[in-house]
């Protein structure tokens, strides 16, 4: 449960350091728009979905991505489509939409099952009533749909390595410190920078090693290579108004964001909708009921079928969103929904707020998958749910995300109980994206599955 009162100044900071997601007071959630002083900035809390479509779509011209989040994405991802701004995000956008249009996404919907199916076989070896960490087990399993999708001549010879620097990378760049909140500049050094540098220098060797590879077989223009992984569209991608392709920095770059959209936050949508069926068995059998059926069907359109599956994974994504907040900055002054916005100030939009807001939602904080079916899914407001954000800075890997968290639930569902162990304490910890602190379970071989 929230705070009744907010924190004070005192309280405030070091809570942003430790956890940003234990900010928010209980009025957060009831109030549509709140003003907040912080140290460096006026802040407007939003929670309003038109005040939303202001700030996001409609007057996005005057809402720039302010100093910290862009402190936050400089590491490594300072060239990619998630940091740059402007005309170059315009080239970039056009330039990699074709990668994730959805004949390219459903094409991906075997390698997505065949990574799926892979860890069943794992588990299965491990025994019934076997425990394991839930969390980390969802990183691997994406980094090996990662490997079938975006990287099919591999990501490097150590995939939990991989893992381990992946985890460490989003650790350190989603910490808020005090620094940040004075507003230091970005020169001025942070704790664990060094380790920061350590792990970029690692990722960098490893993707240079990639591109490197894969670009030595593109010119070699063999019949036989059939690579048209996303690595290879993304080396290949042109801008369709211009014709010029990305540099290698921007490649780079979108590499790296491309490991934050398609492992990071899917790996947490899979460990927070397996913890969320563990504490529904009605919700369970549903999944494992659709499960058994659908998978016997055509793997072409197999997510499509997966209507109950999707429906969990799309509340998980609104009780614990990958982007737990979004920042903004005006650069003029303006009114939202009331209120005077001066120049310069904070706009912050939580979603994690958001999908939990008392005016917006029936039982917010009930797990109920059934909010995303047809029947029910018409009554959702356009800017009430925003998992992957709105607007044309929309995260354009959703569809991608989506798909893989929906076949590979299904798979792993119908093979296995899922329980978790007692005294485990599942938290939501805020950095870039919001993963679970722990999640460990016992997994249950399921006789009856098929």
């Amino acid at each position: 449960m929230p705070p009744d009162k907010r924190l004070s100044l005192l309280r405030l900071l070091p809570t942003l350091a430790k956890n940003p997601l234990e900010c928010w007071s209980a009025e957060f959630f009831r109030e549509p728009v709140l003003k907040l002083r912080l140290p460096f900035a006026d802040t407007v809390l939003v929670h309003e979905p038109q005040a939303i479509r202001r700030v996001l779509l409609d007057n996005a011209a005057n809402y720039r991505k302010d100093p910290l989040q862009r402190r936050i994405l400089s590491s490594g991802l300072a060239d990619g489509l998630l940091s740059v701004e402007g005309l170059r995000w315009e080239v970039q956008r056009r330039t990699l939409a074709p990668l994730f249009a959805k004949r390219s996404v459903s094409s991906f919907a075997r390698p997505m099952l065949d990574a799926a199916t892979a860890l069943a076989t794992k588990w299965t070896k491990l025994g019934d009533g076997a425990v394991v960490d839930v969390a980390a087990e969802m990183t691997l399993v994406t980094l090996t749909v990662l490997a079938l999708t975006i990287f099919s001549d591999g990501i490097g010879e150590d995939f939990d390595q991989f893992r381990q620097a992946m985890n460490a990378y989003f650790g350190v760049i989603g910490r808020i410190g005090v620094l940040d909140l004075l507003g230091a500049p970005p020169w001025v050094p942070r704790p664990g920078q060094a380790r920061l540098r350590r792990t970029m220098d690692y990722f960098e060797g490893v993707i240079d090693q990639i591109i490197e590879a894969r670009r030595r077989k593109l010119l070699a223009v063999r019949r036989d290579i059939e690579n048209d992984d996303l690595l290879s569209l993304l080396l290949r991608a042109l801008d369709p108004s211009t014709g010029r392709s990305m540099g290698l920095n921007e490649v780079k770059s979108n590499i790296l964001t491309f490991l934050s959209a398609g492992h990071e936050t899917t790996a947490n949508a899979l460990a927070w909708s397996s913890f969320l069926l563990t504490q529904s068995p009605r919700w369970t059998a549903l999944v494992q009921e659709e499960a058994a059926r659908e998978l016997q069907g055509p793997v072409e359109g197999l997510a499509d079928r997966l209507v109950v599956t999707r429906a969990v994974v799309d509340e998980a994504l609104r009780l614990y969103p990958p982007i737990a907040a979004i920042s903004r900055m005006a650069d003029q002054g303006d009114v939202i929904a009331g209120v005077r916005v001066k120049p310069g100030s904070l706009i912050v939009i939580a979603p994690y707020v958001l999908h939990r807001h008392q005016r917006l939602w029936h039982l917010p904080d009930v797990f109920d998958p059934s909010r995303f079916l047809e029947t029910q899914k018409s009554k959702i407001g356009r800017y009430a749910y925003l998992p992957f954000g709105t607007g044309p800075r929309t995260c354009i890997g959703a569809s991608f995300a989506l798909q893989e968290a929906t076949i590979v639930l299904a798979a792993l569902i119908n093979k296995f109980d899922l329980q978790i162990l007692p005294g485990t304490n599942v938290w939501p910890i805020q950095r870039v994206t919001l993963r679970p602190s722990e999640l460990k379970m016992s997994i249950g071989l399921r006789r009856t599955s098929s």
